[in-house]
């Protein structure tokens, strides 16, 4: 697992609260689908719009911190 994984799976884990089941399970639907993983994670029922929001924001937070 390289070290965005992790971010993204701690992130998941310790800022959602999702399970880690979960996480996996939602890992493997967007690698099958090609289905964006928030939308997944809506989707199914594992985070709620509010959690979602917190999540996209995250991953701006993310992509920012990578380009500098």
């Amino acid at each position: 697992m390289n070290r965005s994984n992790i971010q993204l799976t701690n992130f998941l884990q310790q800022e959602l609260g999702i399970a880690v089941p979960s996480i996996n399970m939602a890992l493997r639907l967007h690698a099958q689908n090609a289905a964006p993983l928030p939308m997944i994670l809506w989707q199914y029922g594992l985070v709620s719009l509010q959690q979602l929001e917190k999540f996209f924001d995250w991953l701006d937070d993310q992509a920012e911190s990578q380009q500098r």
